[in-house]
This record gives structure tokens, sequence and C-alpha cells, in this order.
């Protein structure tokens, strides 16, 4: 993958859907002996409503039993800590898109849905 570096900031860059990356800050610690402290992820989604859409939300599928597997990537029974980011990340998506008027062309939204990655 690619990388590029901000400070103590890591972005990779690569072609697969991040939702079939389980476990991509061990990965990424083992590969190259860096801690990760947290994780942060952009994607390409589809919404029901067919517009494209700049979302935020929690990783993880609590909703299955732990022998379920989930369509998504992540793992059954589990969810992230909340992080207390989601907030202000998405108070500021909401002002990015509208400053660079982005909206009403894509859906800003906070989604209740959950998946992979763990």
């Amino acid at each position: 993958m690619e990388s590029f570096t901000n400070g103590n900031v890591r972005l990779l860059k690569h072609e697969h859907g991040i939702v079939a990356e389980d476990d991509l800050d061990c990965r990424w610690q083992e590969a190259t002996g860096e801690a990760v402290s947290e994780e942060a992820t952009g994607e390409a989604v589809s919404e029901v409503s067919n517009r494209p859409a700049l979302t935020v939300h929690p990783i993880g599928v609590p909703h299955l039993r732990e022998d379920e597997t989930p369509p998504q990537g992540g793992r059954p029974g589990w969810a992230a800590v909340p992080n207390p980011r989601i907030g202000p990340w998405f108070r500021l998506m909401q002002k990015v898109a509208a400053d660079q008027g982005l909206v009403p062309e894509f859906e800003i939204t906070l989604e209740v849905t959950h998946h992979g990655p763990p």
C-alpha cells in the first residue's frame, strides 16, 4: 500500500474496500514496527437513496452472534469503543461539504449501521 505521512499521522491508500480490512492496525504495526493508537478510514459508500454520501460511523457488528459471518467484514458480536471525535468530525464534514458546494448533491450522514473492519 502507498503510505503518506504528516507528522505522526499516516494515510494508507489501496484499491480494496476498507470493510474487508480486518486488523489493519495490527498488520501495520507488524509490517512497520509503528504502534497504531487510533484509526480513521475513508471509503466510497452507496446509500439507499442512490445519492452519493459522505458518512461518519462507528465500526463493529454487535448485532450478530459469534457463530455468524458478517456480510461486510468485522468480528461478529463486537463493536469499537465510541470515539469522542465522531461528533466533531461529523460537524466539520458538514461544514466542509457546504463550503465546497457538495450539498445537496451529497448526503452528509451519521450512519447508525455497523460493519467491519475491527
